[in-house]
C-alpha cells in the first residue's frame, strides 16, 4: 500500500490570529465595523497584540499614515468609549490597546518633527471631548471597587501618556491633565489598602511627573494640592512607596557585598546593580544609579513642597498596607523587631508597624524603619562612586533633599529627639589605610546622629583629583543648618561625632590648601574653605551652647592648636591671592578675615604649651597635659566676634538649580518609557486571579 508523503517545502500556509487578521486589515485602511454593528463588542474580547501595533505603526510610511489617520482615530475613540463597559476584559484589552497605540504614536512623532500626537491618534477636532472622556473613565477607575489588575493597565497608560517626550513641556497630554486634575484619583489608590503595594509606585510617579510640569508662569494644580496636602494616611503611604524603593537598593547592595566578601567596591556595586537594571556590561556606569532616581526626584518634591511631609519622613512609619498573617507569625515578626532595632523609644510602639511590611521586602530583619533612616544608608551607598554623570547628579540629588530637610523645623526637632532613636547602618568606600566597613549592629541614636556621620564620610572619602566641589559646599550647608538649630534650641547631644568633624573639617581644608594651583582654576577655593573655617568659628563662638560638655569644647581647642600649621599655611595662600590681581581676590580676603580666630588660639596657647614644656622638662606631652594648659589660659584669650555666623540662604529653585533638575527629569522620563512595557502585563490572568469571569469570554470573532 502507497503513501503519500507530506511536502516539507514550506508551501504550507502559516495560520494567523484572528485579532493579527483584522490588525493587517486595519492597516491596509478597511472599514471592518461596517455592517456589523457588534464589530467592537467582539474586537475587544479579543487579546491584543501589543507589540504587533507597534511594529506596524513604524513602517507606515507618511502618505500611508495620513491614509489611515482616520482608523487610527476611530480606533482610539472606541477605546476610550469602552472603558465604561461592564465587561472587565473588554476595558483591560481597550487599555492595553491605548497603551499600544501611545507608545506607538509617541516613538512616531518623536522621528517625524511635522507629525503630531494628538492629530495623529485622536483628530484635533475632537480632542478636547476625547481626552476629557477618557481622563475621567480613569478618575473612575482608580476611585472605583475596579479590580487591582484594571487601575494597575490604567496607571501603566497614564504613565506612557506622560513619558512619551523627554520634555514634558513638549508633551501636549500635560496640558489636558492639568485641565482635569487627576491629582484627587492617585491620592485615593496610596490610601486605599487593597492594592498599593502593586500600585503605589505608578501613582508616586505620575504625581511627581505632573508637580515638575510648568513650575513656573501659571499655577499648576498638582503642585498647589501637593503642597496642601495634610492626608496623614496618604503622606505615609507616599513615604512607604519611596521607602520600599530605597529598602530593596540597599538590601540589594548588602547582598552583593555578602556575596563577594574579598572583591573590590566598584566591581560589586556594578554587578549588583547591573544585575538590579542592565543587561549591558557597557552601560554599567550610566545606568547604575538612574533607576532610583525617579523615586529621589519624588521625595525631592514632596519634602520641597510639602511642609507635613518633612515631618513624616523623619517619625517612625507605621506599615500601611499590613498582609494577612497568623497570630504565631505576627508574634515571631514582634520578636524579631524587637531584636534587631527598629525605633527603641518612640510611643504608639514600632514593635506592631515594621512586622506588616511588604512580603517584597522584609522590613522586620532590617534596623531602619524610618524613611529618613533607610535614605542615609542609600545616600551612604550612592555617594561612594561620583565620578560618573550619572552618579554625581544621583548624590547631587540626595544632598539637595538633606538640604530641604535640615532646613525645616520639625525635621530637626525630629532628628534631635532624643527618645527617638534608630539604628542606621551606614556603608563606608573602601580606601587604602582602612576596610571597606560596615556597622552591623550600628547604636541607638537620633537620626542627627547618622546624618552628621554621613557628612564626615563624604567629607573625608572624596578629596581626590577630580574635586565634587558642588558636592562640599551642599554638605558643608547641611552641617551649617543642622548646628544653627542646635544653638538656637540649645540641644546638647554627647552621641554626634564631633571630634569626627573637627577632623574632617581640618583634612578638607588641609587639602584645598595642598592642591589650590589646580583647584583654582576649576572653582573659587577660598569660598569654599570660608564655608568650612565658619563651621569651626561657629563652635569656637557658640559652642558652649550646644556642645555636651566642657569636655567637648577644650577637645575642640586641642584639635586646633594641634593643627595650627593648617591654618597659618591656608591663610598664607589667602594672602598670596589676595595681593595679587587674581580673580578670586575678594573671595581670598574673606578667608583671611574668616581665619582670624583659629589662627589666634593657635597663636595664643602655642607658647604657653612650650613654656610649660620647657619648665617640665617634657618633649611629648599627652593630650591631658596640653588641656590643662589650656584651661589655665583661657581668660587670656581675645577672640573677634563674627557676624552671621549661624545665619545661612534658604534653599529655592534659581536657575542653576532648576536647570539641574530639568537635567534629572529628562533622565527620569526617558528611562520611564524605556522600563514601561505594556506587552508584558497578561490582563486576561490577572483578571482570573483576581476574581473568575461570571460570563464566558470569546477567544475569536465568529
Amino acid at each position: 500500500m502507497s503513501t503519500r508523503k507530506r511536502s516539507t517545502s514550506g508551501s504550507k500556509k502559516t495560520l494567523k490570529e484572528k485579532i493579527v487578521q483584522i490588525y493587517e486589515a486595519f492597516f491596509r485602511g478597511e472599514d471592518l465595523a461596517s455592517g456589523n454593528p457588534n464589530f467592537w463588542d467582539e474586537f475587544f474580547l479579543l487579546k491584543p497584540k501589543v507589540n504587533f501595533i507597534e511594529t506596524e505603526l513604524s513602517k507606515l510610511s507618511v502618505e500611508q499614515l495620513n491614509t489611515l489617520k482616520d482608523n487610527l482615530n476611530t480606533l482610539f475613540a472606541k477605546c476610550v468609549s469602552m472603558l465604561g463597559h461592564d465587561h472587565q476584559i473588554r476595558v483591560a484589552h481597550s487599555f492595553q490597546t491605548l497603551c499600544a497605540l501611545i507608545k506607538a504614536g509617541f516613538a512616531r512623532t518623536n522621528l517625524d518633527m511635522n507629525c503630531e500626537i494628538i492629530d495623529l491618534l485622536i483628530g484635533s477636532g475632537a480632542a478636547d471631548m476625547i481626552l476629557q472622556l477618557l481622563i475621567e473613565h480613569c478618575s473612575d477607575i482608580l476611585t472605583s471597587e475596579s479590580p487591582v489588575p484594571i487601575k494597575s493597565l490604567c496607571l501603566k497608560m497614564l504613565v506612557l501618556m506622560c513619558s512619551g517626550n523627554d520634555n514634558i513641556a513638549q508633551n501636549p497630554f500635560y496640558e489636558y491633565l492639568m485641565q482635569h486634575s487627576i491629582f484627587e484619583s492617585l491620592v485615593n489608590i496610596l490610601c486605599q489598602t487593597s492594592g498599593r503595594l502593586e500600585l503605589g509606585q505608578d501613582a508616586v510617579l505620575l504625581v511627581t511627573l505632573m508637580a515638575c510640569y510648568r513650575k513656573t508662569g501659571s499655577a499648576n494644580p498638582y503642585v498647589v494640592k501637593l503642597s496642601m496636602l495634610d492626608d496623614e494616611l496618604a503622606l505615609t503611604a507616599y513615604a512607604q512607596v519611596v521607602m520600599a524603593s530605597l529598602s530593596e537598593f540597599n538590601n540589594r547592595y548588602v547582598q552583593s557585598r555578602q556575596a563577594e566578601p574579598q572583591s573590590s567596591w566598584l566591581s560589586s556595586l556594578t554587578s549588583m546593580v547591573g544585575s538590579m537594571f542592565v543587561a549591558d556590561e557597557a552601560e554599567l556606569r550610566i545606568g547604575q544609579v538612574k533607576a532610583n532616581d525617579a523615586g529621589l526626584l519624588a521625595l525631592y518634591q514632596s519634602v520641597h513642597l510639602n511642609r507635613h511631609f518633612v515631618g513624616i519622613i523623619a517619625q517612625s512609619l507605621a506599615d500601611v498596607n499590613p498582609p494577612s498573617i497568623s497570630p504565631t507569625d505576627s508574634e515571631q515578626s514582634g520578636q524579631m523587631i524587637a531584636a534587631d532595632g527598629t525605633n527603641a523609644n518612640s510611643a504608639g510602639g514600632t514593635d506592631k508597624t515594621s512586622g506588616n511590611a511588604p512580603p517584597a521586602f522584609d522590613f522586620s530583619t532590617q534596623p531602619t524603619t524610618n524613611l529618613l533612616a533607610t535614605y542615609l544608608e542609600y545616600c551612604s551607598i550612592i555617594m561612594q562612586d561620583t565620578r560618573s554623570e550619572a552618579a554625581y547628579h544621583s548624590t547631587k540629588l540626595c544632598f539637595l533633599i538633606l538640604t530641604c530637610v535640615s532646613e525645616d523645623e520639625y525635621a530637626n526637632s525630629l532628628m534631635h529627639d532624643p527618645g527617638l532613636t534608630f539604628r542606621v547602618p551606614l556603608h563606608r568606600l573602601p580606601m587604602r589605610h582602612r576596610k571597606s566597613i560596615a556597622d552591623k549592629t550600628p547604636p541607638f541614636r537620633p537620626l542627627v546622629c547618622a546624618l552628621l556621620d554621613l557628612i564626615v564620610e563624604f567629607t573625608l572619602s572624596h578629596l581626590m583629583k577630580k574635586f565634587p566641589n558642588e558636592l562640599y559646599e551642599l554638605a558643608l550647608g547641611v552641617i551649617l543648618r543642622v548646628l544653627c538649630h542646635q544653638k538656637r534650641c540649645r540641644l546638647r547631644l554627647a552621641l554626634c561625632p564631633w571630634r569626627e568633624l573637627w577632623a574632617a573639617l581640618i583634612a578638607l581644608l588641609k587639602f584645598l590648601h595642598g592642591s589650590d594651583s589646580s583647584l583654582i582654576r576649576k572653582f573659587d577655593v577660598f569660598a569654599l574653605a570660608t564655608q568650612a573655617v565658619n563651621i569651626l568659628n561657629l563652635f569656637v563662638t557658640f559652642g558652649d551652647t550646644f556642645l555636651p560638655s566642657p569636655q567637648s569644647y577644650d577637645d575642640l581647642y586641642y584639635e586646633i592648636i594641634r593643627m595650627h600649621h593648617v591654618f597659618d599655611n591656608l591663610h598664607a595662600m589667602a594672602l598670596r591671592y589676595s595681593t595679587g590681581e587674581s580673580e578670586f581676590r575678594e573671595s581670598a580676603v574673606r578667608l583671611s578675615a574668616a581665619l582670624i580666630n583659629v589662627r589666634a588660639i593657635g597663636q595664643h596657647f602655642k607658647p604657653k604649651v612650650e613654656v610649660w614644656l620647657e619648665t617640665q622638662k617634657l618633649s611629648t606631652p599627652s593630650q591631658d597635659q596640653i588641656l590643662d594648659v589650656v584651661r589655665a589660659h583661657y581668660d587670656s584669650l581675645t577672640l573677634k566676634l563674627h557676624e552671621s555666623l549661624d545665619a545661612y540662604e534658604r534653599y529655592a529653585e534659581r536657575p542653576p538649580v532648576a536647570a539641574f533638575l530639568s537635567s534629572i527629569l529628562r533622565s527620569v522620563v526617558s528611562v520611564t518609557r524605556t522600563t514601561t512595557d505594556p506587552s508584558t502585563i497578561d490582563a486576561h490572568r490577572l483578571l482570573l486571579e483576581c476574581n473568575p469571569p461570571l460570563t464566558p469570554t470569546a477567544t475569536s470573532i465568529p
